[in-house]
Parts: C-alpha cells; sequence; structure tokens
C-alpha cells in the first residue's frame, strides 16, 4: 500500500484474536490468580512479529527472570509481594494493546522508489537487565526529502550469570549484526547501505581489532560480527539519542503510541549526514581484561657438526655420499676428492645413522658405560669402535687373523632409517636383483641390519625393478568370439570380412600386366571366395561385388580394415583404397548392405581373413600351376 491517505496498520489486526480475548477476559471476568503458569499463559498471547510493543513486553520479561530466581513452582500462587505488584501494573495496561497503531507506508504517497536512497540504520543498547536492537529504514528522495519509518527490533534478557556492561553491549550489537542481516535478505526494495549505531566505544574497538586477540566470550562474537557486516559501517550515537535504550528502560503502552522517539526513530536521522553524531577516537580504549595471554614458544636447536645432507632427497646411495664428499669440502676449494675423503664421508653417513637412532646407546658406549637392559642391541653385545666412533658387533672371532675386522665385528644399522634402505638398494644393484637370501649375505659381511632379511624383503617387494625380475608373464582371458561368428541359423556369407591383396604380375601374350585379388570370407563357416581386379577402382570393386551376389547372396554386412594395413603392398593399393571409401559407402548403402570399417592400424581386428591371404598366397607361390599359367590366354576376370 502507498499513498499518505493510506490506512494505519493497526496491531490489533495482527493480534486481535489473541488481544481481543485477553481483553474480555479482563473487562468481563476477574483477574486469574498470579501464578507462573498465569503468567506465561498472558504473556505468550503477545504476538509482535515485529517487535514494536519489545519496549513494553521486555518488561514482563525481566520481571519473569526474577520470578525464576524465587524458585517457585508453576502453580504456586505466593510469588513475592513486589514482583506481584509489578506484574498487576503491567496487566493493567493491556486494554490500551489496541491503541497502538502503525502505518502501514514507509514511504509517502508519489515518492519515486527507483530514484530514491533506501538505507537502513540499526541501533543497539544493552544494560544490566536487557540488550536488543532496533531497525529503521531511511528515505531521500530527488528532492533532499527525508522520511524515516520503523522496520523492526529485537531483544533478550540478560544471562542470569552476571555479565559486564561492555559484554553486555557486544551481545546487543551481534543481534544488531544478525538483524541487518535479516533486512538485508528479506526486504524487496533496494538497500543502498546499512549502518549500525552503539553508545559504547569499547564495542567499536574490540570490531577495528583480529577477534582471535580476545577471549572465549569476546573473540566469537566479533569474529561473527566481522563476517555479517563491514568495519567502517559502525558508528558512534550518544545514549540520550539512541532509541535502543528504551528497549533497556522500558515503556508503557501509552508512551509506545506517543514516543516518536521509538516509532520514527532519532531525530538526526531527519537531518543531513552532516548534522550525524561524530565518531570519537576508540583506537586507544580497550578493556585489557579481555585480551588473551600472549605466550612466547620457542625452540632452539643445533645443528650437528657433521655437514650430512638429506638422505630422503637422493634415490642412489653413490649420489648421496658423492654430496657428503662436496658438503664436507666446501664449494670454495678446488681440490678434486680422494679415496680418503669418500671413506670419510661414508663413515659420517653411519655415524649419522648412530645419533638418529641408538642416541643414548651411542652416548653409553662413548663413555665407556654399559647401556641399559632395554635396548635394542643388548643381545649384540654392542661395541665403541674408537677409531671409526661406530657402534659394532662383538661377536666370538677376535682373534681370526683370516677374516676382514669389518666381518668380525660388523657395523649395526636400523632398518628404517633413508640411509640404511639406500644401502639395501644399493647392493642389490650391484648384485643385479638377486634373491632377498643373496643381499642378505653381502651385506652381512660389513653390516648388521636389525631384522636385516625383513628389511631385504620389504625393499625388494616395493622397488620396481626387483619387482619386474621377479614377476611372472600373465596369460590373458580369452575374449567372447564376436557377433559375426555366432550366427548359426543365418546362410553362408551372411556376416562377410573382405580384403584386397597384391598386385600379382601376369603374363598376358607378351606384355606383364598387374592384377589384385579378392577375398570374401564367411565370418561363421569360415568359407572363402576369391576373385581377380582388374584395377583399384570402384567400378572393378562393384563388378566383382555383383559376381559374388549373384554367386553366394546378398550379404548382410561387408567387414573391411581402412587400408592401413596394406603397407607390406603396393602403395598403389593404399592411395586407391583411400579414395574408394567414401563412393563405396553410398553404394552399399544403396543396396542395404552394412559396410562397417575396422579401427585404424588395427589389422588384428581382421585376422581371420588375414590369415587366410596368407595361405592364399603360399598356394599360389608354392602350387603346381601359377597364377600367372592359370590365366595365360584365358578371362582375365574368371572367379576362383
Amino acid at each position: 500500500m502507498d499513498g499518505a491517505d493510506a490506512p494505519e496498520r493497526t496491531l490489533g489486526l495482527h493480534w486481535h484474536c489473541k488481544t481481543d480475548t485477553l481483553t474480555y477476559r479482563i473487562r468481563h471476568t476477574e483477574q486469574p490468580e498470579p501464578t507462573m503458569r498465569n503468567i506465561y499463559r498472558v504473556l505468550a498471547r503477545q504476538y509482535d512479529p515485529l517487535g514494536l510493543l519489545i519496549p513494553y513486553t521486555t518488561r514482563a520479561k525481566i520481571l519473569v527472570q526474577s520470578l525464576w530466581g524465587t524458585k517457585r513452582e508453576w502453580d504456586d500462587p505466593h510469588l513475592p509481594e513486589d514482583l506481584v505488584q509489578l506484574w498487576h501494573v503491567w496487566v493493567s495496561e493491556l486494554p490500551s494493546l489496541h491503541n497502538v497503531t502503525i502505518n502501514h507506508c514507509y514511504v509517502h504517497s508519489g515518492t519515486d522508489l527507483s530514484a530514491s536512497s533506501q538505507s537502513i540504520h540499526i541501533f543497539s543498547d544493552a544494560s544490566e537487565r536487557a540488550y536488543g536492537s532496533v531497525a529503521y529504514l531511511r528515505t531521500v528522495n530527488t528532492e533532499g526529502e527525508i522520511q524515516v519509518a520503523f522496520l523492526a527490533a529485537h531483544s533478550h534478557v540478560a544471562p542470569v550469570r552476571r555479565q559486564s556492561i561492555p559484554r553486555l553491549e557486544l551481545c546487543a550489537a551481534h543481534i544488531g549484526a544478525q538483524l541487518g542481516a535479516v533486512m538485508k535478505r528479506e526486504l524487496t526494495i533496494p538497500i543502498s547501505e546499512i549502518t549500525y549505531w552503539t553508545d559504547s566505544t569499547t564495542v567499536l574497538s574490540w570490531l577495528q581489532s583480529p577477534s582471535c586477540r580476545y577471549k572465549v566470550f569476546v573473540g566469537p562474537r566479533v569474529a561473527d560480527i566481522q563476517e555479517l557486516t563491514e568495519s567502517s559501517s559502525w558508528r558512534h550515537v550518544h545514549s540520550s539519542e539512541n532509541p535502543a535504550d528504551d528497549i533497556t528502560r522500558g515503556l508503557t503502552l501509552s508512551q509506545i503510541q506517543s514516543h516518536s522517539h521509538w516509532n520514527s526513530g532519532p531525530i538526526f536521522l531527519h537531518n543531513s549526514e552532516s548534522t550525524w553524531p561524530s565518531c570519537p577516537n576508540v583506537s586507544n580504549p580497550e578493556d585489557l581484561g579481555e585480551l588473551r595471554k600472549v605466550k612466547f614458544c620457542g625452540l632452539i636447536t643445533t645443528p650437528p657438526p657433521a655437514l650430512v645432507p638429506d638422505a630422503s632427497k637422493f634415490s642412489h646411495f653413490q649420489e648421496l655420499l658423492e654430496a657428503t664428499v662436496r658438503a664436507s669440502h666446501g664449494a670454495a676449494t678446488d681440490s678434486k676428492p680422494t679415496a680418503e675423503s669418500f671413506r670419510q664421508a661414508e663413515l659420517s653417513l653411519l655415524r649419522q645413522i648412530h645419533s638418529d637412532c641408538f642416541p643414548e646407546d651411542f652416548a653409553l658406549l662413548s663413555s665407556q658405560k654399559s647401556i641399559p637392559s632395554s635396548s635394542r642391541l643388548l643381545t649384540l653385545a654392542p661395541e665403541y669402535d674408537p677409531e671409526t666412533h661406530l657402534i659394532r658387533v662383538r661377536g666370538r672371532l677376535r682373534h681370526c687373523e683370516s677374516i676382514s675386522p669389518d666381518t668380525l665385528h660388523p657395523i649395526v644399522l636400523d632398518p628404517h632409517h633413508p640411509i640404511t634402505k639406500l644401502i639395501i638398494a644399493d647392493y642389490g644393484r650391484k648384485l643385479a636383483h638377486p634373491g632377498p637370501e643373496r643381499v642378505f649375505a653381502e651385506l652381512h659381511r660389513r653390516f648388521w641390519i636389525l631384522r636385516g632379511r625383513e628389511a631385504v624383503r620389504k625393499h625388494q617387494h616395493h622397488r620396481p625393478e626387483c619387482c619386474k625380475w621377479r614377476s611372472q608373464p600373465i596369460i590373458p582371458k580369452m575374449a567372447d568370439l564376436p557377433p559375426s561368428s555366432l550366427r548359426l541359423h543365418h546362410p553362408a556369407f551372411y556376416s562377410t570380412g573382405m580384403d584386397c591383396f597384391g598386385p600379382f604380375l601376369i603374363e598376358i601374350g607378351r606384355r606383364n600386366e598387374k592384377r589384385w585379388a579378392i577375398i570374401f570370407k564367411c565370418l561363421t563357416t569360415h568359407a572363402v571366395y576369391l576373385d581377380l581386379l582388374a584395377s583399384m577402382d570402384t567400378d572393378s570393386f562393384l563388378m566383382s561385388l555383383r559376381r559374388f551376389i549373384s554367386r553366394r547372396g546378398k550379404p548382410h554386412e561387408l567387414l573391411s580394415d581402412q587400408g592401413t594395413n596394406f603397407k607390406g603392398g603396393s602403395s598403389e593399393l593404399q592411395d586407391t583404397f583411400s579414395s574408394l571409401a567414401p563412393d563405396l559407402q553410398s553404394q552399399l548403402a544403396s543396396q542395404q548392405i552394412h559396410f562397417p570399417f575396422n579401427p585404424p592400424s588395427a589389422p588384428h581386428f581382421g585376422g581371420s581373413w588375414e590369415r587366410e591371404i596368407r595361405s592364399i598366397k603360399s598356394a599360389l607361390r608354392y602350387g603346381s600351376t601359377g597364377i600367372s599359367n592359370c590365366h595365360r590366354g584365358g578371362p582375365a576376370n574368371h572367379p576362383y
């Protein structure tokens, strides 16, 4: 509805069922005894979807919260006298509920909404007992006339657990942000901007800071508000000009009807934007009690003295060894590495395994102390080698002089270390990928790998080279027979495979001429029909096909390849066949013969008749009579 003389939207029309009934009982019956059940019954009958009566109904909600604090039963009539007196005052105002009205129209008649600018202004406020927000629509037409209309309001009673005023102001701002999201989604008129107003500078400072700085109560609400709104859309308003202050203080029904501050918004919204309240400096004032405690977390590491590269970045042990040599010599030196430098680099890699996998055992053995009973090396009777600074297995062959020292006292290695895995792979590569026992035996000449057989088997199981050498050939399953080979109840040559081969040189008188052969094979009975082609053109093929049909009947389908399998023959056959394909398709279509082609470069699709061509060529080449003798002086196109 639009127009200056439009009827008022009376709240009694929205709530006439509940309001009229309640008014009738108040006028004609005695007032029910104030119990928790009756109080809730009266309060629940007030249906206020827009929230125009929130300053009035919030008073009753605060009263109900106080009654719950007395811990009374639902039907207990002995309620505190002071709270009962407040309830009687609130109920006595209900008969004047039908006097509260509000205009249907947001703008006057004649206002061009397409040329006007509409904006939403949402105010929020909080007190120790309640908090809430109210929204207004501000319209500015082309002539500069400003109209402000009430949109909606929402409120909550403050939690029973007492909270600080800044926290409650933040809750009110949170409700305002949610109310703005609802207005933006539900209103069908274009909204240019949404401005949010609050009288708390602490809330403004919180909204301009990252939410992760604050504790659990403030942080999530700040994050939600920052997600729903823009930080630049929040402004400061004085408490005396904040209409949301009516929610927290409460109003009577007569005050709501006559209170323009609540129904039409604050006075400054009816003026130009230059007269609006200015935003104070909110960068410094902030509640330090809501900030999270900052804790420093640091880690001090000491790099290892040996410059050992990361073994996980290498795929071969020799590459890791060369990189270790380069790291130990440095990039600035020009000296070439020697055999001793490679030996020292290998010892550095082995020491790295011990320091990573056996740090406690290595420290105890190097200081000539016994290892603990829980050590993995206890059963090996390990000992520390002061010359190489490695852990070795002691053994019982110390006095054997015919065996090398590395074999007498092998070096202990952990199977899960990356360097150990590279050593196993290096031995397997040098031995040409033999079985696991062979690789383990060679490793055992110098190293003692914990659970060595399992480590070697695991390595060979995951290495592609080893799997390739151990793999067995897979026999493929035979495919199903094609449909053309299973048409047992059709005549011969119902499904026919066709191919050309040649050329052959034949003697006619004193000259030699080229001739080609064509084979028609029944794919069901394997019967073969042969014919000669004088040339590789469309006419010769069609004449041969006509002779074939006159003798054997018209086939249902003719299967053929696309000519790429004729590379062993003459190039002339290939060139001619590619030019024949479109013409043959149209000619055969008129005779209702299906002429499918095999895929290119796939002669095995026509293996049934390709094998027959080989047999025919062998018979012509090694038979008692040749093809030229058969046709000397006879007709050139006589069928076989």
